[in-house]
């Protein structure tokens, strides 16, 4: 399985609302763009027309959420068929998906429902990775996913998991620091310290994202701008690593471009400020 060279460009998620922004007019501000795969893992029509349009004019990152690596089921093999056929035309910077399942017996959640981190879930989510990979031809990223309390009898912690699983499989991490953020407030942890245990060395991506309040929780909504604690982890984030792909998710409440780009240019500024 082929090393993935770290890139450091800034981008967004893009969303429907601003197809007519990166379909028409001058080429926009980012240096990649990261579509929903499911999105685009079609026979035809206009979804892969747009696609195909904007890959014209970014490089392309695909991001799963129904991949449900975390199955006892198994992997679905005509899920992976397709993705595999989407990848191949579009030639993706990398595919991701999160660290989680999604759904048993054929049902899907439409959630990202959280794993146990034991060893018997290791071997599992292994097996599954494994099998993933060979189909896909190529190392997967994986997002370390939000959480609002921690599931009984773990082994290891969420970034002890992780390790073990880039280490075993060869796989890379999608850091989501908003997440990280959610998920250690929701458990009465320390976000700096969560953080400083990932395995930073297998970061390629970084998410930003929003939040919101629930009645004692924090929710990883995505409807809002990103809140001043994520960005200053984002700092920390761009002390150890140095400068990688990163972008903002908005998925609901989706104001105008031109306010998405403003705030990439905060994360800029941040890695900027970094690399000093």
């Amino acid at each position: 399985m082929h090393a993935i060279t770290p890139f450091g460009g800034f981008g967004l998620g893009l969303r429907t609302p601003h197809y007519p922004d990166f379909l028409d007019g001058d080429r926009q501000p980012v240096d990649f763009v990261e579509v929903i795969s499911e999105n685009f893992m079609v026979d035809g029509g206009r979804p892969l027309q747009v696609l195909e349009r904007v890959r014209e004019r970014h490089p392309v990152m695909l991001h799963g959420v129904s991949l449900s690596i975390g199955s006892a089921d198994g992997v679905d093999a005509a899920y992976l068929l397709r993705l595999r056929r989407l990848a191949d035309w579009i030639q993706p910077l990398w595919i991701s998906d999160h660290l989680c399942w999604t759904g048993v017996d054929g049902f899907n959640s439409h959630d990202l429902l959280p794993l146990p981190y034991t060893a018997e879930a290791l071997d599992l989510v292994c097996t599954n990775l494994d099998r993933i990979q060979e189909a896909l031809g190529r190392p997967l990223l994986l997002e370390n996913p939000s959480s609002y309390l921690a599931v009984a009898g773990a082994d290891m912690d969420e970034p002890a998991f992780l390790a073990e699983l880039c280490r075993r499989c060869g796989c890379y991490l999608l850091l989501d620091v908003n997440n990280i953020y959610v998920s250690a407030s929701n458990q009465g942890r320390d976000p700096l310290a969560w953080l400083e245990a990932m395995p930073l060395e297998r970061v390629r991506q970084i998410h930003l994202a929003g939040h919101s309040e629930g009645r004692g929780l924090l929710i990883d909504s995505h409807d809002h701008a990103v809140a001043d604690p994520v960005w200053a982890l984002y700092a920390r984030v761009c002390e150890r690593v140095g400068p990688l792909a990163t972008m903002i998710e908005r998925d609901d409440h989706i104001p105008p471009l031109q306010e998405l780009l403003a705030e990439l240019s905060i994360a800029r500024s941040i890695a900027a400020s970094a690399a000093r």
